[in-house]
């Protein structure tokens, strides 16, 4: 039969070995070419909607959400805000005066600066240094030097509203005005440059992976028009997900880095699906089977390893949804969304795209001529890679040896991970060069009493009158600490704000100074305490200082917030729901492996391979990003001595997804051909033979999508696109090449022993849901 008659021969029906029944239950998908333009032409259609609904997706997306809701710290700012008119400001101007901040311009420029920030829409209310007489109110809003002084601001909403008023009122308040030279930073103007910033990125890293990954495709396939398959099923995943991001953003607050994951993740895993389904159908033309046929064998075959895939996938990223960081869980449905819809698309719309292309999938080899290479016929080049045959066959002859020294070399990679420092973001995320970042960093430089310092305790059910003696004794016990006497005071204000807030009208608080105790006693119940914590928030002194705090007998309800607070309570609350999460992480993945193999053991090998393959991404993290060391080889930024705990939390579950999904390639074609020869060794050779090409080009193709997230200029983005990139090339070289084929040839035919019940269990879902049919 020449290639030719391929194209246009009957498609058979192959016998099924269950009987008329059985193969009705599991009826293969229709792939006749007669309808097949009707599937591609209603993807374009589709997707071409679905585009046009994701525009301005990106608006709708806000920084923040690294903090654990539903904590102590969070109602105690909830309060701050409701009752005391405070919080933490959500805009930050510093302004420089030339002379100083006391001179008669700079406090005559000073009041109406704060007085224009005020009135403007969106403002709940201000506070100045220049808002209580000549000499200003508040010291702590006053540089050592006296030349910088800090006006702050609460904005009215959500974080996404707070971030559309500062994006209006920043351009306006900014620059000179008079004597006075005002920049911007504070978490809503953070936000704001957070999202310029990723989507400059993210258009960035398109344009830097898109034709690298093409070329990568050209390269393995060593056809134009197979490696354009993958890329399809990525664009349409995309596309969907960022379509389902705005309409999820109208239910719950959507990272605005949701859109870079949704990227990198949908087309790693479409390079992924995408190879496995072309390979195996250019498996299936080359025993000489009609195109009908191979089509239809490769959607029974690798279409159910893909589903098997994208579920674990989709499965392993539903574990963030049970942590309470709003951060993690809108990553995690932008993951479970594009590795779904990265899997619907291979599934629905490849196997109609090969019907029409036929054998015409392996035409248009840019790099022919180069290679000095003849095609042979149709399904060139060779399923299988010699390379990795020999790699194979030299670990299965001593696994113990290779196996044991593969082990090694990743525990000592992972070994920094030991002395890991969780923290919090802030703007030092972000580039140097932006506003945000280089305000704050002026601000940390020449003001020694700093907001993010702070620990606030709110005593909701004080009466400044009626408690006034107990209100003393307690502020006493509090500066008698021994963090606090060392680093700071006290500030005491009852009923009304904790400093001198002022309103639209400019009418400013009052406020009564002592030695080491000020109060502010307006009508009303309630106090503040503001205390003055270590230099570094994040440190364990700062976490102890909150202890203390909350260990204090007070007089009622006494509620702690400020940074150090929510660092602890964010980790105790993650804490606290890791076991669960890591419980789902487990079973599912377990779950999926077995319904897939039909074997107890090889599961469990994969959970501890995979745990162990990602200890060495941990460990590039601390070595890199928290201790600073081969900058040059990652780019410039800002070392601040912790890790953001979302990032670990975030990058296991898409990491041992890939790491899983390669797994399961791998497994696939061994259990397939043990089942044929029923030789262990044998099978782990060609499963390897068969799956190394397709895992390393797969790994790679990811590498180059997620590594491009290692040039952006936010920090989180760099971290995670460096981390994911060592994740995905480890797995595919070190752990898929040497230490998963040692571990299967020591296990031998304990690979495959399940206990009776369990495989009757397997043995009914599979003859219900086909996937005895992909093997």
């Amino acid at each position: 039969m020449s290639p030719q008659d391929l194209d246009t021969a009957p498609a058979p029906s192959p016998p099924s070995a269950r009987g008329p029944g059985a193969a009705g239950r599991a009826a293969p998908p229709r792939t006749g070419r007669g309808r097949a333009w009707l599937v591609p032409a209603l993807a374009f259609v589709v997707t071409l909607l679905l585009g046009v609904a994701g525009i301005g997706t990106h608006e709708r997306l806000a920084n923040g959400g690294y903090t654990a809701s539903g904590t102590e710290s969070e109602r105690a700012n909830r309060l701050l805000a409701d009752r005391f008119g405070g919080g933490s400001p959500d805009l930050v101007l510093l302004v420089r005066a030339e002379g100083g901040v006391d001179t008669a311009s700079a406090r005559a420029e000073g009041r109406r600066l704060t007085l224009r920030l005020a009135r403007a829409p969106g403002v709940g209310g201000v506070r100045s240094y220049w808002s209580g007489g000549a000499a200003g109110t508040d010291p702590a809003l006053r540089s050592e030097d006296g030349t910088r002084a800090l006006v702050t601001a609460d904005l009215t909403g959500a974080d996404r509203d707070a971030a559309r008023t500062a994006e209006a009122l920043v351009p306006e308040l900014t620059g000179r005005h008079g004597a006075l030279r005002v920049q911007a930073t504070g978490p809503a103007w953070v936000s704001v440059e957070a999202g310029r910033v990723s989507q400059h990125d993210l258009v960035r890293a398109e344009v830097v992976a898109a034709p690298l990954t093409l070329l990568i495709l050209v390269l393995a396939l060593r056809s134009l028009v197979a490696a354009l398959v993958p890329l399809v099923i990525g664009v349409v995943a995309v596309v969907g997900t960022i379509a389902l991001l705005r309409l999820l953003s109208h239910a719950m607050p959507v990272s605005v880095f949701a859109m870079n994951l949704t990227t990198a993740l949908g087309f790693g895993l479409a390079v992924d699906y995408g190879l496995f389904l072309v390979t195996r159908y250019r498996e299936e033309l080359r025993t000489g089977k009609p195109v009908a046929v191979a089509v239809e064998r490769t959607a029974r075959r690798a279409g159910h390893t893909v589903a098997v895939s994208a579920c674990t996938v989709a499965l392993s990223m539903s574990a963030l949804l049970v942590l309470p960081l709003p951060f993690l869980r809108s990553m995690a449905c932008a993951g479970i969304a594009v590795a779904l819809l990265a899997a619907a698309t291979a599934g629905l719309l490849v196997p109609p795209v090969l019907n029409l292309l036929g054998t015409r999938v392996d035409r248009w080899d840019p790099l022919a001529v180069l290679r000095g290479w003849r095609r042979s016929g149709p399904g060139a080049p060779r399923a299988d890679s010699p390379a990795w045959r020999t790699v194979a066959r030299v670990v299965t002859r001593r696994p113990v040896y290779y196996g044991g020294g593969c082990a090694l070399v990743l525990l000592l990679v992972a070994s920094p991970f030991a002395h890991v420092h969780f923290g919090l973001s802030d703007e030092r995320v972000l580039p140097a060069h932006t506003e945000a970042h280089r305000t704050s960093q002026a601000i940390r430089e020449g003001f020694t009493s700093r907001a993010e310092r702070n620990l606030t305790v709110v005593l909701p059910d004080v009466d400044a009158v009626r408690d006034r003696a107990a209100l003393s004794a307690f502020a006493r016990r509090v500066a008698a600490l021994p963090s606090v006497a060392r680093h700071g005071g006290v500030l005491t204000s009852a009923g009304g704000a904790p400093r001198p807030w002022v309103s639209a009208e400019g009418a400013p608080a009052t406020a009564a100074r002592g030695d080491r105790v000020r109060v502010a006693a307006p009508p009303g119940p309630g106090a503040v305490l503001t205390v003055t914590g270590p230099e570094d928030p994040q440190s364990r002194a700062g976490r102890d200082l909150v202890k203390r705090l909350r260990s204090l007998p007070a007089p009622g309800e006494r509620l702690v917030t400020g940074r150090a607070a929510h660092l602890a309570d964010t980790q105790d609350a993650v804490r606290g729901r890791l076991p669960l999460a890591a419980g789902i992480v487990a079973v599912t993945t377990w779950a999926m492996l077995f319904l897939l193999t039909g074997s107890v053991l090889l599961p469990v090998k994969a959970l501890v391979i995979g745990a162990l393959s990602l200890g060495t991404s941990f460990g590039l993290m601390v070595h890199v990003f928290q201790d600073g060391h081969l900058r040059r080889a990652v780019g410039e930024f800002t070392v601040t001595g912790t890790l953001d705990m979302t990032m670990p939390l975030l990058m296991f579950v898409i990491a041992f997804g890939l790491a899983i999904d390669y797994e399961i390639f791998l497994l696939s074609r061994v259990k397939e051909h043990h089942a044929l020869t029923g030789d262990n060794r044998q099978a782990v050779v060609e499963g390897v033979a068969r799956t190394g090409r397709l895992v390393t080009t797969g790994a790679l193709a990811v590498a180059v999508v997620t590594g491009a997230l290692a040039t952006s200029g936010v920090t989180l983005l760099k971290l995670l696109g460096t981390g994911l990139a060592v994740a995905v090339l480890v797995d595919a070289v070190l752990v898929r090449g040497v230490l998963v084929p040692a571990c299967l040839t020591l296990a031998g035919r304990a690979n495959w022993w399940t206990p009776a019940p369990l495989a009757r269990a397997h043995a009914w879902i599979s003859a219900r849901t086909g996937l005895d049919e992909s093997r």
